[in-house]
Order: C-alpha cells, then sequence, then structure tokens
C-alpha cells in the first residue's frame, strides 16, 4: 500500500511483527493501514506481504448501524494491487485464501492487523517488477 490517493502524505514501510489498524486518514477520503504511533501516517505494504487479522475480514461501514456489512470467513490475506493499467483508482487490495480479492478501500475501519511475513527479495527483473509500488504520475 500506498494508493494514489496517499501518495502526497508521509509515509513508512511495514515491518514484521507490525500491529496495524485499518484507518480512514482525515487528509484523504481514503482507507489503508496506520501504525499505533501516529494513526495519520500510512504504513506501506509491499505486494505480497502476509497479513493476519485479529478477527474475520469484515468490509462495511455502509451505513452508521453497521447495516450492509460483510464479513469473511478468513482472518488472513495476502496484499496486492490489481487494475495497475486505470490510474486514479484505487488499486490496493487483499487476496484472501479462497481466491476473492478485497479492495482495501472496502475494509472496514478499526479492524487490528498484525504483518506477518514480508515478501522475499524478487530474484528476477520480472519478480522485481511485480513488487514494486504503483507511481501514477497526472
Amino acid at each position: 500500500m500506498c494508493d494514489y490517493s496517499l501518495r502526497n502524505l508521509v509515509s513508512r514501510p511495514a515491518v514484521v511483527d507490525d500491529k496495524l489498524t485499518v484507518t480512514k486518514f482525515s487528509s484523504t477520503t481514503s482507507i489503508g493501514f496506520a501504525g499505533p504511533e501516529n494513526a495519520n501516517v500510512p504504513v506501506c505494504v509491499m505486494p505480497g506481504t502476509e497479513l493476519a487479522f485479529a478477527d474475520n475480514i469484515k468490509q462495511g461501514n455502509s451505513s452508521v448501524f453497521g447495516f450492509g456489512d460483510k464479513e469473511h470467513a478468513h482472518k488472513t490475506a495476502r496484499f496486492r494491487q490489481i487494475n495497475l493499467d486505470t490510474p486514479n483508482t484505487h488499486h490496493d487490495a487483499l487476496e484472501l485464501p479462497d481466491g476473492e480479492v478485497l479492495l482495501l478501500h472496502s475494509l472496514k475501519v478499526g479492524q487490528a492487523v498484525t504483518v506477518l511475513q514480508l515478501p522475499a527479495a524478487p530474484q528476477t527483473e520480472e519478480e522485481a517488477k511485480a513488487q514494486e509500488r504503483l507511481e501514477v504520475t497526472a
């Protein structure tokens, strides 16, 4: 993560055992991960990073009362980016163990997440390209 909507904010990279929270950043309308040290600093996650949620993964915040929220039967996910050929849209996503892909922007705010494992160091040029953070130019 650091999706196009967060590219102008100061951020930091994720590390193994980071305890993060799904956060809506006050200076944007974007949802991402933040650490306990500063809820306004996005924590960037590289594609391939494995994440563990404290509870089942939830999408939502569709209403004040939580109606329309969706709970998935998984507590783990792998971070990835999708639709990279479509500029100025959200690309950060989670791939669940059953193959379902959720946009990070659709997650319910407040969920606790731990970084389990970072992606392996790339061995080929193709692997390095797959791990690059998305850079969007206007």
